[in-house]
């Protein structure tokens, strides 16, 4: 009898991952139009062979390489924002066509935008160790190491509600379960 082929990607072949920045909008010529010119200070990865790995400016074309060595990129907003940091250095496009960015599915299924803090603190009991508009200041300020747990703070939220999603079929939103079915 044949075996029913898994919902689920090989786990092994999906990457995590988010981007920190080294200057915001109001510090670049035509602001959120131009997020290339936002610049890498560092990108986190998370894969179940490497763990967390750090990723900084010089290493941009490396991780967009490595990024594209998996079947899977999971971000929250990274569409909108991560990928385009990243054209800055190196073409994306082949990138987009893999990615799972989950601000955008949950767009999709609610007609507005969640912030990761809240999707977070409602479905996991847990919460962002900073807002971004300090963590580039913390970066300024030499606070590397800070910036950089705070961006693996982020992507581990990320594959905690990943898994929390693949098992519950739920997130929680405004107090509510939101049926998902993120493969």
């Amino acid at each position: 009898m044949p075996t029913t082929p898994s919902l689920f990607p090989d786990p092994t072949r999906e990457i995590f991952f988010d981007i920190e920045t080294l200057r915001l909008s109001h510090e670049v010529e035509g602001g959120w139009s131009n997020i290339a010119r936002f610049g890498l200070a560092v990108a986190i990865t998370w894969d179940t062979q490497n763990g967390f790995r750090r990723w900084f400016e010089p290493d941009a074309k490396a991780l967009v390489s490595e990024l594209a060595q998996f079947d899977r990129i999971v971000s929250f907003n990274g569409d909108r924002f991560d990928f385009e940091v990243l054209r800055a250095y190196h073409p994306v496009d082949q990138l987009m066509k893999k990615s799972f960015d989950l601000l955008v599915d949950l767009t999709r299924r609610l007609g507005h935008r969640v912030k990761l803090d809240d999707l977070a603190r409602e479905t996991l009991g847990k919460q962002k160790t900073g807002v971004g508009l300090e963590v580039v200041e913390w970066w300024r300020q030499g606070r590397k190491e800070d910036v950089c747990k705070y961006c693996e703070n982020d992507v581990q939220l990320l594959v905690d509600l990943m898994e929390f999603a693949r098992n519950k079929k739920y997130v929680v939103v405004k107090s509510r379960k939101l049926p998902v079915d993120w493969p």
